[in-house]
Protein backbone atom coordinates (compact mmCIF):
# COMPACT_ATOMS: atom_id res chain seq x y z
CA UNK A 1 0.00 0.00 0.00
CA UNK A 2 1.39 3.37 -1.01
CA UNK A 3 2.10 5.61 1.98
CA UNK A 4 1.62 8.78 -0.05
CA UNK A 5 -1.95 7.73 -0.86
CA UNK A 6 -2.78 8.04 2.82
CA UNK A 7 -1.55 11.64 2.81
CA UNK A 8 -3.51 12.81 -0.20
CA UNK A 9 -6.90 13.56 1.26
CA UNK A 10 -9.34 16.39 1.67
CA UNK A 11 -8.34 16.71 5.32
CA UNK A 12 -4.67 17.07 4.45
CA UNK A 13 -2.49 17.74 7.45
CA UNK A 14 -4.39 15.59 9.95
CA UNK A 15 -2.36 13.09 11.91
CA UNK A 16 -5.32 10.93 12.96
CA UNK A 17 -5.43 8.90 9.75
CA UNK A 18 -7.71 11.37 8.02
CA UNK A 19 -10.96 10.74 9.88
CA UNK A 20 -11.81 14.42 10.40
CA UNK A 21 -11.28 17.72 8.65
CA UNK A 22 -8.67 20.12 10.02
CA UNK A 23 -10.06 22.39 12.67
CA UNK A 24 -11.86 25.33 11.07
CA UNK A 25 -12.44 23.62 7.73
CA UNK A 26 -15.85 24.09 6.12
CA UNK A 27 -16.99 20.97 4.26
CA UNK A 28 -19.76 22.95 2.56
CA UNK A 29 -17.07 24.76 0.53
CA UNK A 30 -15.73 21.54 -0.98
CA UNK A 31 -16.47 21.20 -4.67
CA UNK A 32 -15.22 18.09 -6.45
CA UNK A 33 -15.21 18.18 -10.24
CA UNK A 34 -15.76 14.72 -11.72
CA UNK A 35 -14.24 13.82 -15.09
CA UNK A 36 -14.29 10.56 -17.00
CA UNK A 37 -13.00 9.04 -20.23
CA UNK A 38 -10.88 12.07 -21.11
CA UNK A 39 -8.80 10.17 -23.71
CA UNK A 40 -6.29 13.00 -23.65
CA UNK A 41 -4.17 11.39 -26.37
CA UNK A 42 -6.95 12.48 -28.76
CA UNK A 43 -7.09 16.10 -27.56
CA UNK A 44 -5.60 19.16 -29.25
CA UNK A 45 -4.41 22.21 -27.34
CA UNK A 46 -7.56 24.26 -27.95
CA UNK A 47 -9.71 21.50 -26.44
CA UNK A 48 -7.25 21.10 -23.59
CA UNK A 49 -7.43 24.75 -22.58
CA UNK A 50 -11.21 24.69 -22.94
CA UNK A 51 -11.29 21.83 -20.43
CA UNK A 52 -9.06 23.71 -17.99
CA UNK A 53 -11.32 26.77 -18.26
CA UNK A 54 -14.45 24.69 -17.60
CA UNK A 55 -12.88 23.20 -14.50
CA UNK A 56 -11.82 26.63 -13.25
CA UNK A 57 -15.34 27.97 -13.77
CA UNK A 58 -16.74 25.39 -11.33
CA UNK A 59 -14.50 26.73 -8.54
CA UNK A 60 -13.61 23.11 -7.81
CA UNK A 61 -11.33 22.34 -4.89
CA UNK A 62 -10.49 18.79 -6.04
CA UNK A 63 -10.80 16.48 -9.04
CA UNK A 64 -11.99 12.88 -9.34
CA UNK A 65 -11.27 11.08 -12.62
CA UNK A 66 -12.91 7.72 -13.37
CA UNK A 67 -10.49 6.26 -15.88
CA UNK A 68 -9.48 6.27 -19.54
CA UNK A 69 -7.17 9.21 -19.00
CA UNK A 70 -4.96 8.36 -21.98
CA UNK A 71 -2.98 5.30 -23.09
CA UNK A 72 0.08 3.53 -21.70
CA UNK A 73 3.16 5.65 -21.04
CA UNK A 74 1.24 8.86 -21.74
CA UNK A 75 -0.95 8.46 -18.63
CA UNK A 76 1.60 9.76 -16.07
CA UNK A 77 2.35 12.81 -18.21
CA UNK A 78 -1.33 13.64 -18.61
CA UNK A 79 -2.07 13.25 -14.90
CA UNK A 80 0.75 15.59 -13.95
CA UNK A 81 -0.23 18.07 -16.65
CA UNK A 82 -3.80 18.08 -15.38
CA UNK A 83 -2.67 18.62 -11.79
CA UNK A 84 -0.35 21.44 -12.85
CA UNK A 85 -2.72 23.30 -15.14
CA UNK A 86 -5.70 23.09 -12.76
CA UNK A 87 -3.61 23.53 -9.60
CA UNK A 88 -5.86 20.92 -7.98
CA UNK A 89 -5.23 17.56 -6.30
CA UNK A 90 -6.56 14.57 -8.24
CA UNK A 91 -8.00 11.26 -7.14
CA UNK A 92 -8.40 8.77 -9.94
CA UNK A 93 -8.83 5.21 -11.09
CA UNK A 94 -7.62 3.71 -14.36
CA UNK A 95 -9.70 2.50 -17.30
CA UNK A 96 -8.99 -0.16 -19.89
CA UNK A 97 -7.37 2.30 -22.34
CA UNK A 98 -4.89 3.36 -19.68
CA UNK A 99 -3.35 -0.12 -19.90
CA UNK A 100 -2.87 -0.15 -23.69
CA UNK A 101 0.60 -1.07 -24.97
CA UNK A 102 1.53 -2.63 -21.64
CA UNK A 103 0.53 -5.04 -18.93
CA UNK A 104 -2.04 -4.36 -16.23
CA UNK A 105 0.25 -5.14 -13.29
CA UNK A 106 3.18 -3.08 -14.60
CA UNK A 107 1.00 -0.08 -15.37
CA UNK A 108 -0.60 -0.13 -11.93
CA UNK A 109 2.82 -0.33 -10.31
CA UNK A 110 4.13 2.54 -12.45
CA UNK A 111 1.14 4.70 -11.51
CA UNK A 112 1.49 3.84 -7.84
CA UNK A 113 5.15 4.86 -7.97
CA UNK A 114 4.18 8.11 -9.68
CA UNK A 115 1.78 8.90 -6.85
CA UNK A 116 4.42 8.09 -4.26
CA UNK A 117 6.53 10.84 -5.83
CA UNK A 118 3.75 13.37 -6.48
CA UNK A 119 1.44 14.13 -3.57
CA UNK A 120 -1.01 15.93 -5.85
CA UNK A 121 -2.06 12.53 -7.23
CA UNK A 122 -3.97 9.74 -5.51
CA UNK A 123 -4.52 6.37 -7.20
CA UNK A 124 -7.68 5.18 -5.47
CA UNK A 125 -7.32 1.57 -6.60
CA UNK A 126 -4.23 1.13 -4.43
CA UNK A 127 -5.26 3.68 -1.82
CA UNK A 128 -6.85 3.62 1.60
CA UNK A 129 -10.26 5.31 1.81
CA UNK A 130 -10.15 9.09 1.57
CA UNK A 131 -12.28 10.73 4.27
CA UNK A 132 -14.05 13.77 2.86
CA UNK A 133 -15.56 14.42 6.30
CA UNK A 134 -15.66 12.30 9.41
CA UNK A 135 -18.71 10.49 7.97
CA UNK A 136 -18.18 10.64 4.18
CA UNK A 137 -15.58 8.38 2.54
CA UNK A 138 -14.27 8.26 -1.04
CA UNK A 139 -13.01 4.90 -2.29
CA UNK A 140 -12.07 3.71 -5.75
CA UNK A 141 -11.43 0.67 -7.92
CA UNK A 142 -10.60 0.39 -11.62
CA UNK A 143 -13.12 -2.37 -12.35
CA UNK A 144 -13.24 -4.41 -15.55
CA UNK A 145 -15.86 -5.70 -17.98
CA UNK A 146 -15.68 -9.17 -16.47
CA UNK A 147 -17.90 -11.27 -18.72
CA UNK A 148 -20.25 -12.13 -15.84
CA UNK A 149 -23.29 -10.17 -16.99
CA UNK A 150 -24.78 -10.88 -20.43
CA UNK A 151 -23.82 -13.61 -22.90
CA UNK A 152 -20.06 -13.63 -23.47
CA UNK A 153 -20.00 -16.85 -25.49
CA UNK A 154 -22.52 -15.68 -28.09
CA UNK A 155 -21.64 -11.98 -28.17
CA UNK A 156 -20.41 -10.46 -31.43
CA UNK A 157 -18.47 -7.79 -29.46
CA UNK A 158 -14.70 -7.93 -29.09
CA UNK A 159 -12.77 -4.95 -27.76
CA UNK A 160 -9.39 -3.57 -28.80
CA UNK A 161 -8.27 -4.53 -25.29
CA UNK A 162 -7.62 -8.04 -26.56
CA UNK A 163 -5.11 -6.75 -29.09
CA UNK A 164 -3.56 -3.85 -27.19
CA UNK A 165 -3.16 -5.09 -23.61
CA UNK A 166 -0.39 -7.62 -23.13
CA UNK A 167 -2.37 -9.71 -20.63
CA UNK A 168 -4.77 -10.65 -23.42
CA UNK A 169 -2.57 -10.39 -26.49
CA UNK A 170 -0.06 -12.88 -25.14
CA UNK A 171 -2.55 -15.65 -24.30
CA UNK A 172 -4.87 -17.75 -26.49
CA UNK A 173 -8.36 -16.43 -27.16
CA UNK A 174 -9.75 -19.38 -25.25
CA UNK A 175 -8.34 -17.86 -22.04
CA UNK A 176 -9.78 -14.36 -22.48
CA UNK A 177 -13.02 -15.11 -20.66
CA UNK A 178 -11.17 -16.59 -17.69
CA UNK A 179 -8.89 -13.55 -17.55
CA UNK A 180 -11.82 -11.13 -17.62
CA UNK A 181 -13.43 -12.96 -14.72
CA UNK A 182 -10.18 -12.96 -12.78
CA UNK A 183 -9.83 -9.20 -13.21
CA UNK A 184 -13.41 -8.68 -12.08
CA UNK A 185 -12.96 -10.88 -9.04
CA UNK A 186 -9.78 -9.05 -8.06
CA UNK A 187 -11.53 -5.69 -8.37
CA UNK A 188 -14.46 -6.95 -6.31
CA UNK A 189 -12.18 -8.26 -3.58
CA UNK A 190 -10.28 -4.97 -3.26
CA UNK A 191 -13.51 -3.01 -3.18
CA UNK A 192 -15.02 -5.29 -0.56
CA UNK A 193 -12.03 -4.69 1.72
CA UNK A 194 -12.37 -0.93 1.40
CA UNK A 195 -16.13 -0.98 1.98
CA UNK A 196 -15.65 -3.08 5.12
CA UNK A 197 -13.08 -0.63 6.45
CA UNK A 198 -15.48 2.36 6.45
CA UNK A 199 -18.58 0.73 7.96
CA UNK A 200 -18.05 1.96 11.51
CA UNK A 201 -17.78 5.66 10.60
CA UNK A 202 -19.41 6.29 7.22
CA UNK A 203 -22.90 7.62 6.59
CA UNK A 204 -22.13 8.15 2.90
CA UNK A 205 -19.63 6.38 0.63
CA UNK A 206 -18.62 7.68 -2.80
CA UNK A 207 -17.22 4.96 -5.06
CA UNK A 208 -15.19 5.95 -8.12
CA UNK A 209 -14.82 3.22 -10.73
CA UNK A 210 -14.37 3.03 -14.48
CA UNK A 211 -16.72 0.25 -15.56
CA UNK A 212 -20.45 0.43 -14.76
CA UNK A 213 -21.15 -2.13 -12.03
CA UNK A 214 -24.69 -2.92 -13.23
CA UNK A 215 -26.25 -3.32 -16.66
CA UNK A 216 -28.87 -0.77 -15.53
CA UNK A 217 -26.04 1.78 -15.27
CA UNK A 218 -24.42 1.00 -18.64
CA UNK A 219 -26.00 3.52 -20.98
CA UNK A 220 -25.94 4.02 -24.74
CA UNK A 221 -28.22 6.58 -26.36
CA UNK A 222 -30.70 6.38 -23.50
CA UNK A 223 -30.84 2.59 -23.37
CA UNK A 224 -28.96 0.15 -21.16
CA UNK A 225 -26.58 -2.63 -22.18
CA UNK A 226 -27.95 -5.80 -23.78
CA UNK A 227 -26.51 -9.32 -23.56
CA UNK A 228 -23.98 -8.60 -26.35
CA UNK A 229 -22.40 -5.53 -24.79
CA UNK A 230 -22.80 -6.18 -21.07
CA UNK A 231 -19.97 -8.77 -20.80
CA UNK A 232 -17.45 -6.08 -21.78
CA UNK A 233 -19.10 -2.98 -20.31
CA UNK A 234 -20.33 -4.17 -16.90
CA UNK A 235 -18.24 -5.33 -13.93
CA UNK A 236 -20.62 -7.81 -12.37
CA UNK A 237 -18.25 -8.70 -9.55
CA UNK A 238 -18.08 -5.10 -8.33
CA UNK A 239 -21.84 -4.77 -8.73
CA UNK A 240 -22.42 -7.82 -6.54
CA UNK A 241 -20.26 -6.41 -3.75
CA UNK A 242 -21.98 -3.01 -3.94
CA UNK A 243 -25.46 -4.53 -3.83
CA UNK A 244 -24.53 -6.77 -0.89
CA UNK A 245 -23.10 -3.79 0.99
CA UNK A 246 -26.18 -1.66 0.35
CA UNK A 247 -28.49 -4.42 1.56
CA UNK A 248 -26.44 -5.12 4.67
CA UNK A 249 -26.02 -1.42 5.56
CA UNK A 250 -29.29 0.32 4.63
CA UNK A 251 -28.42 3.46 6.61
CA UNK A 252 -25.25 4.11 4.57
CA UNK A 253 -25.80 5.96 1.30
CA UNK A 254 -23.64 4.75 -1.60
CA UNK A 255 -23.02 6.97 -4.63
CA UNK A 256 -21.12 5.41 -7.54
CA UNK A 257 -19.36 7.42 -10.27
CA UNK A 258 -18.38 5.54 -13.44
CA UNK A 259 -17.78 5.94 -17.18
CA UNK A 260 -16.63 3.56 -19.94
CA UNK A 261 -19.77 3.67 -22.11
CA UNK A 262 -19.37 7.41 -22.92
CA UNK A 263 -23.13 7.92 -22.56
CA UNK A 264 -24.72 9.50 -19.47
CA UNK A 265 -27.40 8.18 -17.19
CA UNK A 266 -28.48 7.69 -13.59
CA UNK A 267 -29.52 4.31 -12.16
CA UNK A 268 -31.20 4.01 -8.76
CA UNK A 269 -30.31 0.42 -7.85
CA UNK A 270 -31.65 0.57 -4.28
CA UNK A 271 -32.92 3.30 -1.99
CA UNK A 272 -29.35 3.76 -0.72
CA UNK A 273 -27.43 2.89 -3.91
CA UNK A 274 -27.29 5.17 -6.95
CA UNK A 275 -24.95 5.03 -9.95
CA UNK A 276 -24.03 8.03 -12.11
CA UNK A 277 -22.51 7.23 -15.50
CA UNK A 278 -20.62 10.10 -17.11
CA UNK A 279 -20.72 11.34 -20.68
CA UNK A 280 -17.60 11.59 -22.86
CA UNK A 281 -16.79 12.54 -26.44
CA UNK A 282 -13.47 11.72 -28.09
CA UNK A 283 -11.45 14.89 -28.68
CA UNK A 284 -13.76 17.07 -26.56
CA UNK A 285 -13.00 16.36 -22.91
CA UNK A 286 -15.37 17.94 -20.42
CA UNK A 287 -16.90 17.53 -16.99
CA UNK A 288 -19.09 14.60 -16.07
CA UNK A 289 -20.44 16.15 -12.90
CA UNK A 290 -19.88 18.26 -9.81
CA UNK A 291 -19.99 16.95 -6.26
CA UNK A 292 -20.86 19.28 -3.40
CA UNK A 293 -21.56 18.84 0.30
CA UNK A 294 -24.65 19.70 2.31
CA UNK A 295 -26.26 18.54 5.55
CA UNK A 296 -27.40 15.33 3.84
CA UNK A 297 -23.93 14.38 2.62
CA UNK A 298 -22.59 14.41 -0.95
CA UNK A 299 -24.75 15.70 -3.77
CA UNK A 300 -23.84 14.85 -7.37
CA UNK A 301 -25.02 17.08 -10.18
CA UNK A 302 -24.38 15.54 -13.62
CA UNK A 303 -22.87 18.04 -16.04
CA UNK A 304 -24.73 19.00 -19.18
CA UNK A 305 -22.82 21.21 -21.61
CA UNK A 306 -26.07 22.35 -23.16
CA UNK A 307 -27.12 23.91 -19.88
CA UNK A 308 -23.76 25.62 -19.36
CA UNK A 309 -23.74 27.54 -22.65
Amino acid sequence: MSHSQDRIRLDSGCSDGGHSLPKGSDASRLRIAWLTDLHLDHVDMASWYALIERIAATQATHLVVTGDISEGDDVPFQLQRLATDTALPIWFVLGNHDFYQGSIARQREAIRSLCDADERLGFLTTSLPVWITNSVALIGEDGWGDGVVGDYDNSFVRLNDFLRIHDFREVPKTRWKRKLRQLGQESAARLQQKLASVVDSARHVVVATHVPPFSEACWYEGKTADANWAPFFVCGGVGDRLREFAIKHPTIQVTVLCGHSHHPGVAQIRDNLVVYTGEAIYGRPSLAGLLTMDVNGVQCKPWDERLQA
